[in-house]
């Protein structure tokens, strides 16, 4: 028999599933065309605040794997991540995208030393094709910039995810997401000055990037961080399957998108691929060897 989900993976989901609102709120209340302004905003500001809260600093070796944590996370994923979601159409980025929790199962099989099982790797493929169904688009096309990038990014925030749980910090989830946000927040800056300008914020725009510092920046991170502390990193990583599906249903309910029968059976994949993912079985010993 499958173990019982617990509330620690249940706590842990709330991150990708208030990533998943970032399009809605970014399509309806942020200007258009500054998506390194608006992860600068989400990062920076939430990190100080979370710094200011717990009145802690790095030490030691948290020092630079705070920076290395924040460049992964932050100041490299962030750029990948547009560069992907502006160069490949139809839901292409995000469908490559997915393929993250297969590099974070490799990965947490060499670093970690967890085991590759065969149910995880199905799990991931699964999970991928699940994501494909739901938000790809008929006729659309790849472009290889645009591919690089989108693995590019998955592979980073899988590095970052393993690394997370390798070291591990000696102050609290607040005090390690500040850390990590002022560092990716930083590095951030000039690279936004140097690609965008700034437009006039309205109250509306205000509001919008208030929502992605407080909720998408500051208590999403601090979950998804505290997640990845006390789960295994193959758990962690398959909820990020969850924002696509809280995307989705956010576009219909808000926007008025459409949700097709095929869709709809994409989402079902994804949420069964995520549970397969969190239970584990006595019958599960079979492990591919790599």
């Amino acid at each position: 028999m499958g173990e019982v989900i617990n509330h620690r993976v249940v706590v842990a989901a709330l991150a990708p599933a208030i990533w998943g609102t970032t399009f809605y709120v970014t399509t309806e209340y942020l200007p258009p065309d500054r998506p390194l302004l608006a992860s600068t905003l989400r990062a920076l500001p939430a990190g100080l605040v979370l710094v200011a809260i717990t009145r802690r600093l790095p030490h030691g070796d948290w020092w630079w794997r705070s920076l290395v944590l924040g460049v992964l996370n932050f100041a490299a994923f962030t750029p990948l991540l547009f560069v992907a979601a502006y160069r490949l159409p139809g839901g292409v980025a995000a469908t490559v995208l997915a393929v993250q929790p297969l590099f974070v199962a490799l990965l947490a099989s060499r670093v970690l030393h967890q085991r590759l099982t065969f149910r995880i790797v199905v799990a991931g493929a699964a999970g991928l094709a699940g994501v494909g169904l739901l938000v790809l688009r008929a006729g659309a096309r790849l472009d290889g910039p645009g591919v690089a990038a989108a693995l590019g990014g998955a592979a980073v925030t899988a590095v970052a995810i393993v690394l997370t749980k390798r070291w591990v910090s000696p102050a609290s989830s607040l005090a390690t997401t500040g850390w990590q946000l002022v560092a990716g927040g930083i590095l951030l800056v000039p690279l936004t000055f140097a690609l965008e300008d700034v437009p006039a914020i309205t109250a509306r725009n205000a509001a919008g990037y208030t929502y992605l510092a407080i909720f998408g920046g500051a208590v999403a991170y601090v979950v998804w961080f505290n997640g990845i502390r006390l789960l295994k990193a193959t758990q962690v990583t398959f909820l990020g399957l969850l924002t696509p599906v809280v995307a989705a249903v956010v576009g219909w309910a808000a926007l008025g998108q459409e949700l097709t029968a095929l869709q709809l059976v994409g989402a079902v994949v994804v949420l069964a691929a995520m549970t397969v993912a969190q239970t584990r079985t006595r019958s599960d010993v079979r492990e591919i060897r790599t």
